[in-house]
């Protein structure tokens, strides 16, 4: 029965557990109905929630090191001593539990109060900081900023209708029909007073002055600065399409893109998605869940082949062909005529739904505007800083020197720039803290996860341990030698040990 509870795992550590019974200096318990984990750290042992407060992910599969433990899910990063949650897409902490030693046993049976890590003091802070942009690095910034106790004023300047959401379900579990829309806001609604933000959403930024230290927003209202962060994200590429009906032609970036696809989904019977990439592979699977008819065009002759390579992207090809998806690779949709879609190889297709998801462009406008250094993207230092003090840039539209690949990147995904949120948020407080977090990200095709670390835009060898066709397989894109980036399915802990040692420099 779907309602039955579960019983939870390990021992009863109310009456205690002999330090012999951990595996690998861990050992996963309970008190009462909840789940705890022991970790033996040195002299020390720890007791933490047993589950990531992200996606639930279980931490005793992960990995400890350097005094924390890692989701093997998403690879959020948990403080032992404390609880918090070091590094996105986790967000709030796991609980911790008061350990005691009788007699050479190890008993655990209350929770620890939790106090909020504050930052040392720093010269010359900030009593006013504005962000720009209401996504997954403005949201992080604004979080870090009061989590570590930052007292002066945030204002968040957002030009969505709605408060920061966790974008990955927009194409994922909430699109398929398998999460509730409550899942999907980042934090609820009363979040934003109670902690001193004011977040103004529907909000246009019009002009910036480093000078003056403003923001100006549509309507004439101005912000006063004394840190900036610029977090304008992307924006869809929509494509020119003749004959396409702009509230037709659908793109998926926000929550309303979403649910405006959800709504034409419950009369749809055909679906055209148009590129391969993985937001389009995502909302087929979705589509196909709810099981509509769908067929991809676009003219790569693989599907992701430019990130993952041929061998994933045949099996990505392979997997979504075996959920009743129809690929017309190499191809483009030439013109739509009401539900009649042209391909450039002269074929039409009948759709009921259309959904482009070709790439996405970083929103440049303001830094553009205000003169500061561009590179395909924000130049940012190691600190995330602009070439124009006291502005910073994170997320989407930040090009930062990365020193596993040692090349200056941007990327856009949804955990490089939470953890730039993060980062920036530190240091408009004065930490000088390097960005220095290897990039990550996940994509989901129906019950398979890709994770994938590192970065690589070129490589000269991809060397696979495992099967892919038995999704058993970790894949190493290297380059004279060098492993720049690991992609993997169902190798959890492997993909974890890679992040790792990139962050060591032993790749």
């Amino acid at each position: 029965m779907a309602d039955e509870k579960t019983s939870p795992a390990g021992p009863d550590l109310t009456r205690g557990v002999a330090l012999s019974d951990f595996i690998d200096g861990r050992l996963l318990g309970h008190v009462g109905d909840e789940e705890v984990l022991l970790v033996q750290g040195g002299a020390d042992i720890f007791a933490i929630g047993a589950h990531c407060t992200h996606y639930h992910g279980p931490l005793a599969e992960g990995i400890v090191a350097d005094g924390t433990v890692r989701c093997p899910w998403h690879h959020a990063c948990f403080d032992l001593r404390s609880g918090d949650a070091a590094r996105a897409p986790a967000l709030s902490p796991v609980e911790c539990w008061k350990v005691e030693q009788r007699d050479g046993r190890i008993v655990v049976r209350e929770k620890r109060e939790q106090a909020a890590p504050r930052l040392p003091a720093a010269k010359n802070l900030p009593g006013r900081i504005v962000i720009v942009g209401g996504g997954a690095a403005g949201f992080a910034a604004a979080e870090m900023l009061r989590r570590r106790g930052f007292a002066g004023s945030i204002v968040m300047l957002s030009n969505d209708a709605a408060a920061p959401v966790d974008r990955p379900n927009l194409s994922k579990d909430y699109l398929a029909g398998s999460a509730p829309e409550d899942w999907v806001p980042l934090r609820p609604d009363g979040f934003y007073s109670g902690n001193g933000i004011e977040l103004r959403l529907n909000t246009e930024v019009v002009r910036i002055d480093p000078k003056a230290r403003e923001v100006a927003v549509a309507g004439g209202h101005t912000f006063a600065y004394d840190r900036l962060l610029l977090a304008t994200g992307a924006e869809p590429v929509r494509l020119p399409i003749p004959g396409a009906d702009p509230s037709r032609l659908h793109v998926l970036r926000s929550l309303a893109h979403s649910r405006a696809i959800i709504a034409a989904a419950r009369n749809a019977r055909r679906a055209l998605v148009i590129g391969a990439s993985f937001i389009g592979l995502e909302v087929a699977a979705s589509l196909r869940t709810r099981g509509i008819e769908v067929v991809v065009v676009a003219p790569e002759a693989r599907p992701l082949e430019r990130v993952l390579g041929p061998q994933l992207g045949d099996f990505v090809r392979a997997l979504h062909e075996e959920h009743g998806v129809v690929f017309r690779l190499q191809d483009t949709v030439a013109a739509i005529d009401g539900r009649r879609a042209t391909l450039k190889s002269g074929g039409t297709l009948e759709a009921d739904l259309v959904v482009a998801g070709v790439g996405v462009r970083p929103r440049l406008t303001l830094a553009e505007q205000i003169g500061l250094t561009l590179d395909r993207g924000v130049a940012v230092n190691p600190f995330l800083e602009t070439s124009a003090p006291g502005i910073y840039a994170a997320g989407d539209i930040a090009r930062w020197p990365d020193p596993h690949s040692g090349a200056a990147i941007r990327v856009e995904h949804w955990v490089v720039a939470e953890r730039q949120g993060q980062t920036a948020a530190l240091n408009m407080l004065g930490q000088n803290e390097r960005y220095d977090a290897v990039p990550f990200f996940w994509s989901q095709h129906y019950d398979v996860p890709i994770n994938y670390v590192g970065h690589a835009e070129q490589w000269d060898e991809i060397a696979i341990d495992g099967d892919v066709a038995a999704k058993d397989c970790l894949l190493r894109y290297k380059r004279q030698g060098r492993v720049l980036a690991v992609a993997s399915i169902f190798r959890d802990v492997d993909s974890l040990q890679a992040e790792l040692a990139m962050e060591r420099g032993a790749a």
